[in-house]
């Protein structure tokens, strides 16, 4: 079979302009090892974004593949509506022995979208059944918490939000960093607002924009002071991203709701978890006639195959000592982006942690700049993804020091080679 052929003639890629896709030949990806990504045609390369953030120990690895192959023995899938299983429960508690202090139960589904719109479903039945009519949500401006109908009402990029306005519930949006407007808000609207939700420290698809240090610790006590859930979406900056298991771990904060996925399962499958305290637990209990059960769930909620691979992802973490090793690579990688931040073609590095974003100079829209600098580091030999033209490094933790220098490399010379290209031909 022709793949790139059946590739244009019947797939429809994510966030992809398709008439562009069809132009460009695909990198089609048939096996990987360790940090790398191998084509049909056996070319390597640096899995640059961890195939989109999720990758945590490497492709291949020896522990989670066997968790998976032996869970594979006993049983693939069965339904947690009204049944229940061994590693689905196994994992959370060791969920729940991981995660900040009072966050006790877990609610599993399959994709971060689906994390963040049960939390904001488990809020507002909360204050609902205290008899609080609170619906509103109190979120950051280019916030990101995924793309379903709920989720995106929460978020703040117009890019990717502003078209489905007709579709989505109002919510009060507040600059990242500033807690006063935060304040303000919710003083104004005292008594209507059910949660905050945020990406604690960085909001990953806004383009790594890092917030100040105090401004998630200021965050709570706001939440505390108005007497507001808080919610945090730690699926992009959980499980090891930010140099920490969870982010909110740097400030000492603990959320009533937290949001996970991506790396729970180390980038095998797809799961997700919504943790939550007692309080809000104890909020839905109730007889059976009064209806205070929380009507959601999912086909593939809990996946016996997926909590099998996010058990050993756990145990991976623990045995190779992933953070504690993590520290010295965090600090490589700052030493090697120091040259790009000086670079003529670079208007700013942010970065924490493992996440990083490298925001270019400005280019007319139509030259695609970051588009441009993908492709030349693919041609070297790494694959990193753009948001605009904002450059994402975000390798898998196990990433050796060596390809990690080489990743930067690739990138630097990436750059220097598309806006090179690009000033030739503004020229011509």
């Amino acid at each position: 079979m022709d793949l790139t052929a059946a590739d244009r003639s019947f797939l429809w890629h994510p966030f992809t302009q398709q008439r562009g896709w069809v132009e460009e030949d695909p990198l089609i990806v048939e096996r990987a090892e360790g940090s790398d990504l191998i084509d049909v045609e056996g070319r390597r390369y640096i899995d640059g974004v961890s195939s989109l953030w999720c990758n945590v120990h490497g492709h291949g690895h020896p522990r989670i593949d066997a968790a998976v192959h032996a869970q594979l023995d006993r049983l693939a899938h069965s339904t947690m509506l009204g049944l229940s299983h061994r590693p689905g429960i196994e994992l959370a508690r060791r969920l729940v022995e991981l995660a900040p202090p009072g966050l006790k139960r877990v609610f599993y589904s399959d994709s971060g979208s689906t994390a963040a719109e049960i939390a904001l479903k488990m809020a507002f039945q909360f204050w609902r059944q205290r008899g609080e009519e609170r619906s509103r949500f109190l979120a950051l401006r280019m916030a990101y918490h995924g793309d379903t109908v709920g989720s995106v009402s929460v978020g703040g990029i117009d890019l990717f939000h502003s078209l489905y306005r007709p579709l989505l519930f109002d919510t009060l949006k507040a600059e990242p960093g500033d807690p006063a407007e935060m304040e303000r808000l919710l003083v104004e609207h005292e008594g209507e607002v059910a949660a905050v939700v945020m990406e604690p420290l960085v909001q990953g698809a806004a383009g790594m924009l890092v917030h100040p240090d105090g401004y998630l610790r200021a965050v709570r006590e706001l939440c505390d002071r108005h007497g507001v859930l808080l919610i945090l979406d730690e699926v992009a900056t959980g499980f090891g991203r930010t140099g920490r298991m969870f982010a909110c771990e740097h400030e000492g904060v603990a959320p009533d709701l937290l949001c996970l996925a991506k790396g729970i399962t180390g980038g095998y499958l797809p799961l997700a978890a919504t943790l939550t305290t007692e309080r809000v637990y104890d909020g839905f209990l109730g007889e059976f006639e009064e209806f205070r059960t929380f009507f959601h769930g999912h086909t593939y909620t809990g996946n016996p195959l997926a909590c099998a691979a996010a058990l050993a992802t756990l145990d991976v973490f623990r045995e190779e000592r992933t953070l504690e090793r993590l520290a010295a690579k965090i600090e490589l990688l700052g030493e090697r982006l120091e040259p790009l931040a000086a670079h003529h073609a670079v208007r700013e590095v942010r970065r924490r942690g493992f996440m990083t974003g490298i925001e270019l100079a400005d280019y007319p829209l139509p030259l695609r700049m970051g588009h441009r600098v993908t492709l030349e580091a693919r041609r070297r030999g790494a694959i990193i993804r753009p948001l605009g033209d904002v450059i994402v490094l975000m390798p898998p933790l196990s990433i050796a020091d060596s390809e990690l220098r080489r990743l930067v490399g690739i990138t630097a010379e990436a750059i220097d080679a598309a806006t090179a290209s690009a000033a030739l031909a503004e020229a011509a």
